[in-house]
């Protein structure tokens, strides 16, 4: 019973620990406002993961502590330390947490990458072209209509975003949508958002891309489908012909599927 006394104040102290450090981690807002379907999804798995990083934490701090008070040295010993050859149990309990912990972590990822993936069965395809340091956008389905610097989507309508890298790598990222993905000079990337917060945001290139790199924005409108409507209709200037060209000449890696150019 003395023997196991120990290990029941440490296992309380980590509790505890964990419990006050999680309070206050989990309580700030990390990643801002939540615009698109896929965010609050994404901030639960961040509040989770954040749970449990505060349990290894507290965890190691309190062994750590224990350990030091336990087996500190008295003043004036000079004598060599006691020959320990390890202790199996300690070795599986602390290969075996972290084992758990992981898998958790992963299987939990991918189950909320599946649900943020998953196609709807009518979405709108955007082709996105980044260059150094510019972004385009095109509209397959809407007459190949083309817009620079401006992206323009409906509110509550799923989003397929292909993206072609015409020089360099880029990444395509709205903060408030929480997707980000890389743009791949050669192959086709995709990233899937349905935005369901009327409002203006900022695209961002999150890859290190050149001397202009900091200064590659674009205008994010996300806006009711009849001004949506209403503002493709009046684009003027269809997808340049080398853009045109470098979506034929693309690989297309993710998802699988042939290129569509989505609803009306």
């Amino acid at each position: 019973m003395y023997g196991r006394l120990p290990i029941v104040k440490m296992l309380a102290a980590t509790v505890a620990m964990t419990a006050a450090i999680s309070a206050v981690m989990v309580s700030i807002n990390w990643d801002g406002q939540e615009a698109s379907t896929a965010a609050p999804k994404i901030d639960d798995l961040l509040n989770v993961m954040i749970v449990l990083s505060s349990f290894v934490f507290s965890l190691v701090l309190v062994m750590l502590f224990y350990a030091l008070w336990k087996f500190k040295v008295k003043p004036g010993d000079e004598s060599d330390g006691e020959p320990i050859h390890g202790n199996t149990r300690l070795e599986v309990a602390w290969t075996l947490i972290p084992t758990i912990i992981v898998l958790f972590g992963g299987g939990y990822s991918w189950k909320v990458l599946n649900d943020i993936e998953k196609l709807d069965k009518n979405p709108l395809t955007v082709d996105v072209f980044s260059q150094q340091y510019a972004w385009s956008f095109g509209y397959p389905g809407k007459g190949m209509a083309w817009s620079q610097g401006e992206l323009h989507v409906p509110v509550g309508r799923q989003v397929q975003f292909k993206m072609h890298a015409q020089d360099v790598i880029h990444s395509f990222w709205v903060p408030e949508w929480r997707i980000k993905k890389d743009n791949v000079p050669g192959i086709t990337t995709t990233a899937i958002v349905t935005p369901d917060k009327v409002g203006t945001y900022q695209l961002i290139c999150t890859e290190l891309c050149g001397f202009g790199h900091a200064t590659m924005r674009a205008k994010v409108v996300v806006e009711s489908p009849a001004k949506f409507e209403q503002w493709v209709s009046s684009l003027q200037k269809e997808i340049p012909e080398p853009f045109l060209e470098s979506i034929k000449q693309d690989t297309e890696t993710n998802p699988s599927e042939p290129l569509s150019a989505g609803g009306a």
